[in-house]
């Protein structure tokens, strides 16, 4: 993307306070944006902006929480469109996100413009109105300052946006909107044509409406068609119906009605759209999906109380207990994809018919709907969480593969396809650049926005600097080097262990290299130690390996930290246990806004071993304002709260209020921006960097643990705690009060990280800690014990 300009937006407003409304205005106080939430007033209401303060209100108690952080809700003005219209004379970016009805959006419009400011943007969040029918008859100031924003909900999580601009939106605007909102609110700006349904729910209602009739036509049960129209695909877990019941089933009939009213004769969505009564009835039953009474799937209390899982038949609709499906089809998907159309079971049929239609679809859809390949990936992608786009899929098929297939099924092959004829869609230049069929039939580059640094391009055009079976060393220019995690879900291991010694070592030794980045591209930072293999050594004990597992990693966590060179963590995703010590011995954290991060190691019988009981008792000392009080014990309490309930920060500002991260760390709102993002402090850093001073420590000993005991004996007798819960708390808090010290003596760390060792051992050898890491691995929920 070219160099733009940047739009300077200050102030926002939001008008439509329902749920994507409200979640829009929510976002932009994310973001640390002011906005002004506006709604109608409603017929008879004592409190005239009753729907927006009431949209507020929810926000707050929603879960996920759409907020970041609480206090991003006082960034919020709830008001109503009869007497705050004036409110809107600040806002530099306007978005309506009311019915989709255009009659209803024009008239608001013409409202929006007798109180705007000159040159100040108007967008609507419309999924399926063209923006053409949106500005009919509207001034050329108007048209001019107007473009469609879509998010997708919710939009703090789902990071498509798809943009649209007229003939008449003033040049420039675009540009700079779709740079503010991936900067600024974190977003993948997918720029689409001005047609019905743009791009991902173009694509997306066809492939649900596919989906949905397959199943009924080949008699298969929704748990079969989610199973395989899954992961085998790299689609999200939830599937079809499982997402249907997600969005609402009351959704679809909305979207389909809106897109038959608006796609051009001849469309291919119109010849697969059917009207099934079966849906219809549990529409008007309220069967609607999570939101109702149930939708596909459902939940009954069973036996005992406990909660059974229900999937409804699609031929009777009677509900009945939901099967764990595992055909064929589902287990082929470890072969690829063309496995799992060619596979001969139901389920086979299945993915096949689905998938071939859709593919075919989107494929038809170039240059209508987008420019190029890419913009449709990514919408699906971004838009529908899909690990590949549609392009990406034929590609695993093979293109020729894929149009042989089309024609025995009897399907028009579209006219890219045929181009692609011994091709692919991408591919790999020499240089390691990659590169997408143009429509033009050429290769061209697949870009990034500007300053977007991505490990995996990096990865295409180099090699790693050093490589084992879990890590890897990247120089990602500049004398900056980032240590990658390569393990399954990024679990910490003694390779990782002897891989940041190596990048110390390294680093250390060299005259070119600068700093040290940790960072991966995984769904995942980290989720913490390799549960499975410290359980494997335990049962043929060999605790010996897992004491040098625990000093090792208490030395190389060390090792980061008192590095004569910055190291700078960049987190995304969870950050669990070990991988929350790895931020916390960094000398900064630059965290995408999405980093779930926390000391977890309770659910698992343990403590957290590798220094993270030291850290965050020195944070907390650090810190008394926000403790509640000078002296060791505030922060001995914070401590024992957040590690003693396996507290997760559920954003990276809610991390800031945990000591996880501290005020001088980054967030970066785009996951895409993270590693460069971090680079660039690294890089700051490494101007005139030194370690920091090794803290010193004095803490109560017995009477803090006497304390703590106390407090975990009541949630005991109250049934709140576990047998095992308080003798694993009772090992935290002997660590966390300095263990037989006394205020008068200094600790360091060594000693805080030897107290740490001895109770992980005896923690580890122990028959319920051990049960609980059984219970994780093969169910991955925590055993109360």
């Amino acid at each position: 993307m070219a160099k733009t300009a940047k739009l300077e937006i200050r102030r926002a407003a939001v008008i439509g306070s329902g749920v994507m409304g409200s979640g829009i205005a929510a976002h932009f106080a994310n973001a640390g944006i002011p906005v002004v939430l506006l709604d109608i007033v409603p017929e008879g209401a004592e409190d005239r902006s009753k729907l927006a303060k009431g949209a507020v209100e929810r926000l707050l108690k929603a879960d996920p929480a759409p907020f970041m952080h609480k206090s991003c809700a006082k960034l919020v003005t709830a008001g109503n469109l009869e007497d705050d219209l004036g409110l809107l004379a600040d806002a530099d970016w306007i978005v309506e996100a009311i019915i989709e009805n255009p009659k209803h959006k024009r008239a608001l419009y013409e409202k929006l413009e007798g109180v705007r400011k000159a040159g100040s943007v108007v967008s609507s969040n419309t999924s399926t109105i063209p923006l053409q029918l949106l500005t009919e008859g509207l001034p050329e100031r108007f048209r001019q300052d107007f473009l469609i924003t879509h998010f997708f909900n919710p939009p703090r999580y789902m990071r498509l946006l798809e943009l649209v601009t007229g003939p008449e939106t003033r040049a420039g605007l675009g540009d700079a909107i779709a740079d503010f909102c991936d900067r600024t609110l974190g977003k993948g700006v997918v720029p689409c044509n001005d047609t019905p349904g743009f791009i991902a729910n173009r694509i997306g209602t066809f492939w649900l409406q596919a989906a949905v009739n397959a199943a009924f036509d080949l008699d298969v049960p929704v748990e079969e068609a989610d199973a395989v129209m899954s992961r085998p695909v790299g689609i999200p877990k939830t599937g079809v119906f499982g997402l249907i019941d997600l969005v609402g089933i009351d959704l679809m009939p909305l979207l389909a009605d809106s897109l038959l009213k608006t796609l051009p004769e001849g469309d291919a969505y119109r010849a697969i759209y059917r009207d099934f009564p079966e849906i219809r009835k549990m529409i008007e039953e309220g069967y609607t999906g999570r939101k109702g009474k149930g939708g596909f799937y459902a939940l009954d209390k069973g036996a005992g109380g406990k909660r059974v899982k229900l999937a409804r038949d699609l031929k009777t609709g009677e509900y009945r207990p939901a099967q764990k499906a595992d055909p064929d089809a589902a287990r082929a998907g470890k072969a690829g994809l063309a496995a799992v159309i060619a596979s001969p079971d139901r389920a086979g049929k299945y993915a096949r018919t689905v998938l071939l239609q859709t593919l075919a679809y989107s494929a038809s859809l170039i240059p209508e709907i987008a420019g190029d390949v890419t913009a449709i990936d990514r919408a699906m992608e971004l838009g529908y969480n899909w690990k590949s786009g549609p392009f990406r899929l034929i590609d695993q098929i093979g293109v020729d593969a894929f149009a042989e297939a089309l024609k025995a099924d009897g399907i028009a092959v579209p006219e890219l396809v045929t181009k692609a004829a011994g091709r692919s869609f991408y591919r790999l230049e020499e240089n390691g650049q990659e590169t997408y069929l143009a429509v033009d039939g050429s290769y061209k580059p697949v870009t990034r926005p500007e300053g977007v640094l991505l490990l995996s391009d990096i990865k295409r055009t180099s090699k790693p600097l050093k490589k084992n079976g879990s890590a890897a060393l990247w120089d990602i220019g500049d004398g900056v080097v980032c240590l990658e995690f390569t393990s399954k879900m990024n679990a910490l291991d003694d390779k990782i262990m002897e891989m940041i010694g190596t990048a110390v070592t390294m680093i250390a030794m060299s005259d070119d290299l600068k700093a040290l980045v940790i960072h991966n591209e995984g769904t995942n930072f980290s989720v913490g130690a390799n549960l499975g293999l410290a359980l494997f050594a335990a049962n043929i004990g060999l605790f010996p390996q897992i004491g040098e597992l625990v000093e090792g990693g208490q030395r190389a966590y060390l090792a980061l930290k008192y590095a004569p060179f910055p190291v700078v963590a960049a987190p995304s995703g969870m950050a669990l246990g070990g991988g929350c010590e790895i931020l916390l011995h960094s000398a900064h954290v630059q965290a995408h806004a999405e980093t779930y991060a926390g000391l977890v190691e309770v659910g698992v019988g343990l403590i957290p071993g590798w220094g993270g009981c030291k850290e965050m008792l020195a944070r907390g000392y650090a810190d008394p304002k926000r403790t509640g009080g000078r002296g060791p014990m505030p922060a001995i309490r914070k401590a024992f709260e957040q590690i003693g309930t396996a507290q997760v920060a559920k954003s990276a500002l809610e991390a800031r209020d945990m000591f996880i991260l501290r005020d001088s760390d980054g967030v970066t709102m785009n996951r895409d921006r993270v590693l460069a993002d971090a680079k660039a402090k690294a890089l700051e850093l490494a101007a005139d960097y030194a370690p920091p001073e090794p803290p010193v420590y004095r803490l109560p000993g017995p009477a803090a643990r006497a304390a703590l005991e106390m407090a975990v004996a009541d949630l005991a007798k109250s049934g709140k705690a576990t047998p095992h819960d308080v003798t694993v708390t009772k090992e935290l808090a002997f660590i966390l009060s300095g263990g037989d010290t006394d205020f008068v003596d200094e600790l360091g760390e060594e000693d805080i990280m030897k107290l740490e060792r001895e109770a992980f051992m005896r923690l580890v050898s122990s028959e319920p800690t051990l049960a609980r890491m059984e219970h994780m691995l093969t169910t991955g929920k925590p055993l109360r014990n």
